[in-house]
């Protein structure tokens, strides 16, 4: 009975028109960070700094004229992006899809995924809201030092061995979505001319930047190196090392401004 009553109040919520624009507004944001970070990409191609990860774009944004509205508007609507995983975890996948769910394997997968999203998204909010108030930090910076803490005994190493086969595997997902197009699920249209381009080109590079980064943390643990446990900024300045290492971290630039651009063609046309 009262998971009746949850999921008659999800049901409510996500037939709100304003709920679903502030959650697509959560790709549009997402594609501006992407955008933000395939240009911090390109510049490390060019021999300049920068942290080519979630928190390098938003770093980008602070102390720029209008940079913390726009911080705390993109909080907002990561916000919203992250409730309505969770609303999809509660009800299935496209919750504005009445039977659109699945009951068997592929259901519990489509929410074990949303609710991973939900907790990203969230962490994304936090972020923007901590440099919005001045006060963000490099998540390399982060990874490393709570990779150090963990690397003090074997049970915290056994468990970054775990998180970087975890991000191996989210990585190859990504890859395996965008070379088979299954994303194009995710879509309410079928247009190939640019949309779907996008997504193959976008989700190969976003994946394997992922895979990089996954054995980086794998390594990191084996030789009790924190200082490469860094993530994504990690994955990309490793690219960069390289031999014609200026060419790919171009090569790898181009795919995550594509999957930024694609981010906006989730925001029109994601099932939602």
């Amino acid at each position: 009975m009262a998971e009746n009553r949850v999921s008659g109040a999800v049901d409510r919520a996500t037939d709100s028109t304003a709920f679903e624009r502030a959650a697509r507004a959560g790709h549009i944001v997402s594609g501006l960070l992407h955008l933000l970070i395939a240009y911090i990409i390109f510049r490390i191609a060019f021999g300049d700094g920068g942290s080519a990860d979630q928190s390098g774009a938003l770093g980008t944004l602070t102390g720029k004229p209008g940079g913390a509205l726009v911080l705390w508007i993109a909080a907002v609507a990561f916000v919203a992006m992250a409730l309505w995983r969770v609303a999809e975890t509660i009800v299935g996948p496209h919750a504005t899809e009445p039977g659109s769910g699945d009951s068997g394997a592929s259901g519990l997968f489509d929410r074990a995924k949303a609710a991973s999203l939900a907790v990203v998204y969230f962490a994304f909010a936090f972020s923007a809201v901590q440099f919005a108030r001045g006060s963000g930090e490099s998540s390399g910076k982060q990874n490393s030092g709570l990779s150090a803490r963990l690397m003090e005994n074997t049970a915290g190493k056994t468990l970054l061995v775990v998180v970087g086969l975890i991000i191996i595997a989210v990585g190859g997902y990504h890859v395996y979505k965008g070379v088979t197009k299954n994303f194009l699920d995710d879509l309410k249209t079928s247009d190939g001319t640019i949309i779907t381009p996008l997504g193959v080109v976008g989700y190969a590079a976003k994946g394997l930047v992922l895979i990089g980064a996954g054995i980086l943390v794998i390594v990191a643990s084996i030789n009790s190196d924190p200082s490469k446990a860094t993530g994504i900024d990690g994955a990309v300045k490793t690219l960069g090392e390289a031999p014609f290492g200026k060419f790919l971290l171009i090569l790898a630039g181009i795919g995550i401004a594509a999957y930024g651009l694609y981010s906006f063609a989730m925001a029109r046309y994601s099932r939602m």
